[in-house]
């Protein structure tokens, strides 16, 4: 078994097509038909079902694509180790992070990042399934919500937070320090959709307490949430990451309680990703620029 012919099985799985396959590697048909027949005959077994012009990958098809993706991994982590062991400061790092606030909370660092590794090209990316994205190896790392139960990946707490009834400074509700959960329903409410993890974990208090929020606007435009909130269109809820990250005067932050809402964020990565230097700062420039939002008294993360 040859290291070009798991190559050109992998450009056949992507494709599901032989001829778009070659196009894309640049050779022709027969010729990738029969590296492909040569590498089923020393397995002994079909890697593809062959119906008119259609092709799918069989059962054995799929093991082999399973592991060709972590010898693929592997080799480029031996490429990133071998750069960093000749002090080449050039690659690539690309970061995940949940729509929101994390989201903002690690584009805050690109500048910070950019000055140090000015070669380095970073890419910030913003999924719901960001989980997915990294037992893919889609991504670096990733900024998100914690616990995640999963072998194949490593995770890092870095704080937690609490949620915050958030209205506007000269709403009815200002002058209190804290609310009850269940007051919440009482007033007209602004959130996010039901994907949004924020979202969620009102939900399922709520579902918990006994009844459910109907809220009279729902949008991803954190913005949008936040311009209604002043105009005294509604409450809503925020995390303290959001909060201490803009320290806007005109909203005010309520204590929840009974329950309290709160979550744990922390960075996750696969188990068998090398960690590069490039990583490995920006992590570090992560856990110091939660100490200066006053997220945590000190970074939980350690190298």
């Amino acid at each position: 078994m040859e290291f070009r012919q798991l190559e050109y099985f992998s450009a056949i799985c992507e494709e599901l097509h032989f001829t778009r396959a070659s196009e894309k590697l640049g050779m022709s048909q027969p010729t990738l038909s029969h590296q492909i027949k040569m590498l089923e005959e020393e397995l002994g077994v079909p890697l593809f079902d062959r119906i008119g012009k259609k092709i799918a990958i069989t059962e054995a098809g799929k093991i082999l694509l399973s592991e060709c993706k972590v010898i693929f991994s592997s080799l480029k982590n031996v490429k990133v180790q071998i750069m960093e062991l000749q002090k080449v400061t050039r690659g690539t790092l690309s970061i995940g992070a949940l729509p929101g606030e994390l989201t903002q909370l690690v584009s805050s660092l690109l500048i910070d990042f950019h000055n140090i590794y000015p070669e380095v090209q970073i890419k910030i990316v913003n999924f719901d399934d960001i989980v997915e994205r990294v037992i893919q190896n889609q991504i670096d790392l990733a900024i998100t919500i914690l616990p995640i139960e999963d072998e194949r990946i490593r995770k890092h707490p870095l704080y937690k937070e609490d949620i915050y009834l958030t209205v506007s400074s000269d709403h009815s509700l200002a002058e209190r320090e804290s609310i009850n959960f269940d007051e919440i329903s009482r007033y007209p409410v602004i959130l996010f959709p039901q994907t949004h993890k924020c979202r969620q974990i009102m939900d399922l208090t709520s579902s918990t307490c006994g009844f459910n929020f109907e809220p009279i606007i729902e949008t991803t435009a954190i913005e949008t949430i936040i311009s209604l909130v002043k105009a005294g269109a509604g409450v809503t809820a925020l995390s303290k990451t959001y909060l201490n990250m803009y320290n806007d005067t005109q909203l005010k932050a309520i204590k929840i309680v009974n329950p309290t809402l709160s979550r744990e964020i922390g960075i996750i990565y696969h188990k068998d990703k090398y960690i590069s230097q490039a990583t490995r700062l920006f992590m570090d420039l992560l856990s110091n620029h939660i100490i200066e939002l006053k997220l945590a008294e000190q970074s939980t993360f350690q190298n």
